[in-house]
């Protein structure tokens, strides 16, 4: 194994790997039939707890302040609190997302002991659809008490959601219970078809949905700026913040309400982050830009056989965004104004509707340049995925009339 210190980035000081997510094992405790890594059993080799401490050092190094552990389940590993004691005596932030099954009491009482700075739970609606999309009845109330058990153990809470054809029209129910539980950050993402979520293709927005589900987003945040709720609690709690993810986009009327924070300078999309901000580890030690990128596509070597650093600094697969033009643009996106700065958007997201990145039909601007047009994409399915972790289909695109829905 590498046992690298030294500190990497490009000869601007650019890319550095200040935010790492960490999947510390593919075992899980539900079935979710969305999930993009198709999570349950754990991989046949999995880091072990040296193999593991071994690793936090190496992050240190390459400038890590936030790391997030993720799964499958991290709380199945035993050893989780003595990662999370690591991670935080070295100096970084440590979070963790959950499905919140049996995220007790106890676990977060001991997580907190350990460092954990906070917990973010996956909540994809009201009780009915998210445990049809977790494929678990009862997992909704579970996520709900994991909120409750990280707030009482002192963890900072949020939550996250993955927005698709089931919940698009009820995401302001959703909202309520967060707020009733003091949610104060709710990022939303949009449901793409890897992993098991390749398998239903009817739950994947169609492009032109992207439209309303923004809206809605915008219309939420600005009727918590304009009337915020008077809770009991101290007054910097006392905030809901909808936190678009990296596929939610772009350019559209909502873009500075939605990406701009107090105190920030970014008021719009800035482009993929991946392998430039973020690193991300498989639990068997592959090392991808970003966690959600498929893995055969993206796999950047291993941190048990490679060097981390030379791979974040030298690897194509881990810098493509680095140096990237819009020369690999194509489609609609390759004309676009926005071309320099967007990118095409989120990477993952191109690469596994349409088999390649550089085209983003997920695009408020470009749902709406049709929209004036009397026009509409649909995507097509023409490719099944092959069933393993973090695989993808592939969708095509039709052109259509616009069609008002209800």
């Amino acid at each position: 194994m590498s046992r690298t210190v030294r500190r990497q980035a490009l000869p601007d000081g650019s890319a550095q790997a200040v935010y790492v997510v960490w999947e510390l094992t593919l075992r899980c405790d539900q079935p979710c039939s969305h999930c993009g890594s198709r999570a349950g059993a754990a991989r046949a080799r999995e880091l072990d707890t040296a193999e593991c401490l071994a690793v936090v050092p190496q992050l240190v190094a390459m400038g890590a302040r936030e790391v997030t552990l993720i799964g499958g389940e991290a709380y199945l590993r035993p050893d989780l609190p003595e990662i999370v004691r690591a991670l935080a005596e070295a100096g970084v932030v440590v979070t963790m997302q959950t499905g919140g099954r049996a995220f007790t009491a106890t676990r977060a009482r001991k997580l907190k002991e350990a460092g954990l700075f906070g917990v973010g739970v996956s909540i994809d609606g009201p009780a009915d659809l998210h445990d049809t999309l977790r494929n678990n009845v009862g997992s909704h109330a579970a996520a709900l008490r994991a909120l409750e058990f990280a707030a009482e153990a002192g963890l900072s809470t949020s939550s996250n959601c993955q927005v698709n054809q089931l919940n698009r029209h009820r995401l302001r129910e959703l909202v309520e219970a967060l707020r009733d539980r003091h949610v104060r950050h709710w990022r939303a993402q949009l449901t793409v078809p890897m992993g098991n979520a390749a398998e239903h293709p009817e739950w994947i927005l169609q492009p032109w949905h992207v439209l309303q589900v923004i809206d809605d987003l915008a219309a939420i945040q600005r009727e918590t700026l304009e009337s915020p709720r008077p809770w009991e609690l101290p007054r910097p709690q006392r905030s809901f913040d909808v936190q678009p993810g990296n596929n939610v986009g772009y350019f559209g009327p909502h873009e500075e309400l939605l990406r701009s924070r107090p105190g920030g300078t970014s008021t719009h999309w800035g482009g993929c982050k991946a392998g430039i901000a973020v690193l991300s580890l498989e639990s068997d030690g592959t090392m991808k830009a970003c966690p959600s990128l498929p893995t055969a596509p993206y796999a950047a070597g291993n941190i048990l056989d490679d060097d981390l650093a030379r791979v974040w600094a030298e690897h194509e697969r881990m810098g493509f965004t680095r140096e990237r033009s819009t020369a690999e643009l194509w489609g609609f996106c390759k004309g676009c104004v926005y071309a320099d700065t967007c990118r095409a958007g989120c990477n993952f997201t191109a690469h596994t509707t349409l088999g390649r990145r550089g085209n983003n039909p997920f695009c408020y601007h470009r749902a709406a340049t049709f929209r004036r047009a009397g026009r509409r994409e649909r995507l097509v399915q023409t490719e099944r995925a092959a069933g393993v972790p973090y695989d993808f289909g592939r969708f095509e695109l039709a052109e259509e009339a616009w069609v008002d829905e209800a």
